[in-house]
Parts: structure tokens; sequence; C-alpha cells
């Protein structure tokens, strides 16, 4: 059995390739592509806690080079304590108290969007619906224009694209990356010059302390890196995680009708997706030294997968875990990742779908996607559709 995520029969279907692994090399190596893959649960978070012998500073993705990373100052290429102070930093934009309070705004977006399409019978969920909301919620945060939010949302996309069965980055994808970031970079100088009241001008005028007693302030590029991640993850994780729960529950009319007669199961039912089919498949690492597990040893400076799609359908963990079931009592969630490196946007993701789950069942209770026109990402770490087309 060959693990190969670059491989588009893969990104189809990876979980048969994830219980082999499980049950057969829970420490797998593949040669080609020089990389180690961890696929049980209790490893997967083990590992996402030891960032002492797994570390994120080269990189987080399999095609990444561990010797560019350095030049991408991203928060999830870095290691505590670095990594603490600067999601300090950023994460009082995502209290508890400044996500509820978007409730209302996602609630009204969600509407605008819906309301012209459920007189028309039929729709493409994720180009008409799932891929517009979550970028118009990140970029106001953030500080986008509104007449730029289409670009970013675009050159995400392509950022990510990846050619099959190859771990090379396309030129298109190297391309889109470069004009994102350029594009971040003069937004962020252009708020220097005239700040607001968004999330850029907050992290210009922020002061961190980077050593006992010295307090930095953030350069332009570390802002522009965290926008871009932003803009990837709070893009990319709810559209993907929007549009498998529709897949899901229109393949599950059982679990759709729970949510209908009771809306109130609706956060169960995103958990569900989040663990049945996680948009982000696995967090990279690279080992620091030697690590001996399950009889096979990982020698230092290796490229480690944590395979979070795998963990979630650990059966040592979650009982029948190939059957999709909104009431399961999940535990321990790894789908928005684990540890020091859980996903930041992680409860704005959870209230965004729980919040379109909710409008598109109260206007579109019933409905039926067209398996045979279902368009799926290709991206070597998300799981994911780029067209659901969906009659009701």
């Amino acid at each position: 059995m060959e693990l190969n995520p670059f491989s588009y029969a893969f990104h189809d279907d990876p979980y048969p390739t994830y219980r082999w692994l499980r049950d057969h090399a829970p420490v797998y190596h593949n040669a080609a592509l020089d990389f180690y893959a961890l696929s049980r649960h209790e490893d997967v978070l083990a590992a996402s806690l030891d960032h002492a012998r797994y570390t994120s500073s080269k990189g987080t993705v399999l095609e990444m080079d561990p010797e560019s990373v350095a030049a991408v100052p991203m928060i999830i290429f870095m290691d505590p304590p670095r990594q603490t102070r600067l999601r300090r930093l950023v994460s009082g934009a995502f209290t508890a108290r400044r996500i509820a309070e978007l409730e209302q705004t996602i609630r009204a977006l969600a509407a605008s969007l819906l309301d012209p399409i459920v007189d028309t019978g039929h729709c493409d969920f994720v180009r008409q619906f799932a891929a517009l909301l979550p970028i118009e919620v990140i970029s106001t945060m953030v500080g986008v224009p509104p007449e730029d939010r289409t670009t970013v949302r675009e050159r995400t996309d392509d950022a990510l694209s990846r050619d099959p069965d190859t771990s090379d980055i396309p030129a298109a994808a190297l391309d889109a990356a470069a004009r994102l970031f350029r594009y971040f970079v003069d937004l962020v100088r252009e708020r220097r010059k005239r700040p607001r009241g968004d999330m850029i001008s907050v992290l210009i005028e922020a002061e961190y302390e980077a050593a006992p007693g010295v307090r930095e302030r953030l350069t332009d590029v570390e802002i522009a890196a965290f926008c871009n991640l932003l803009s990837a993850a709070g893009n990319e994780t709810v559209t993907k995680l929007l549009g498998n729960a529709v897949v899901l529950l229109s393949r599950h009319p059982s679990e759709r009708r729970k949510i209908i007669d009771d809306p109130t199961r609706i956060p169960g039912a995103v958990e569900e997706t989040l663990r049945y089919w996680p948009p982000s498949q696995y967090q990279g690492r690279m080992t620091t030294c030697d690590v001996s597990l399950h009889g096979t040893t990982i020698p230092g400076e290796s490229r480690v997968l944590l395979l979070t799609g795998s963990a979630c359908r650990d059966e040592r963990v979650f009982p029948d875990a190939d059957v999709f079931d909104i009431t399961r009592t999940i535990g321990v969630q790894v789908g928005f990742g684990y540890g020091v490196h859980s996903c930041l946007g992680a409860q704005l993701a959870r209230l965004e779908s729980r919040v379109c789950l909710e409008e598109l069942h109260r206007r579109i209770p019933e409905y039926d996607v067209d398996e045979t026109r279902l368009e799926r990402v290709h991206m070597s770490n998300v799981h994911g559709f780029a067209g659901v087309p969906m009659r009701f």
C-alpha cells in the first residue's frame, strides 16, 4: 500500500489507505517521496504536543522546501516560545466574545446569498454559497477591501492547487502565492499611511515581548504573512467543511432529517463532518532527533506527516468510525489540529458552519446533490470540493 498525498485517486477516497496504515504500518515510510507518516489517533495527538521532537519550523506541508521556510514568517512555521508570543498577540481577534458578536453579520450574509437561490430549484452550493461567505467574513476582519475579495480567494485557491503524483509545486501555484503575498504587503503599507479599525491596523500598532524586557512590533512582512495565512485557513477550511457537510447530508438523508426536525443538532453535524471528512488531512513536521515508535526508528531531520484524516477514523478511539453519525460523542477533536498549532480560528469556523447550515436547512430542507458532477479540489493537504451541484 502506498500513501501518496499528491495522487488524485487518493484525494477521492484516502480512507482505505489510512485503515491499512493504522493496522499494518502505524509508522509508514515513503522512500520515493522521502517522508514518514503517523496514522493512529494516539500517535498523532502525542506528536502534536511534542514540538521538541517534531518541529514545525521546517514547514507544515510536504512539498515545501525546508530551507525556504525561514523566509515566510508565519506562526504555523514556528515553535514555542516565539510561536506562543506571536499567537497570543493575534489571538485577541478570536476571543469568544468577539466571535459571538459576528453571528448576526454571518447570518445576514448567509441569507443574502441563499435568498436569490431558493426559487431557482438548483445551484452549485460551493460556487454560489460556500466559497463566497467565508472570504467575506475573514476579509472583513482582516481589512481586505470588498473589490479585492474575489481576487484574494482565487489566488488562494490557485496557490494551493497541485498536479497529480508529484511533490513539485506548479509554476502557476508559485506565481499565485507570490502575487497574493505582494498584495498583502502592499495592503499593510497602505494601512500604515491610513489606518482603520481592521485587524491589519491593530497588528501594526501591537507590541509583543521578543525577550525579557524587550518589546517589538511586527514588520510589514510578518503582518502580511499572517494575513496570507488567515486568507487561506479562514477561506479554505470553512468552504470545504460546508461542501463536505452538504454532500454527506445528501448521502445520509436520515441524518439530515435529524437536523431538520431538531436544528439544535446542527453543531453535532458540524463536528461529525469535521471528524468524518476533515478539510485538513495532515500536519507536516520534521524530527529534531531520532524517534522510535512501534519498532521503527524515524531518523532526525525526517519529514513526518501527522495524518489528521486517519486519526479521525481510528476505530481504536471511535466505534463504527466509518459510520457518519451526527449524534456521536467525539471527545478529543483533531479535525482542527491539536496542541500549540490547533486552528486559531476554530471557533469562528464552527460559528460560520453552524449558522450557514441553519440558514440553508431553514430555506432548503430537502435537496439532492448530483454526485456525477461533483468537482474535487486537488491540494496536497485539503479534502473537499470545488463544485457541489444540487437540486431542491
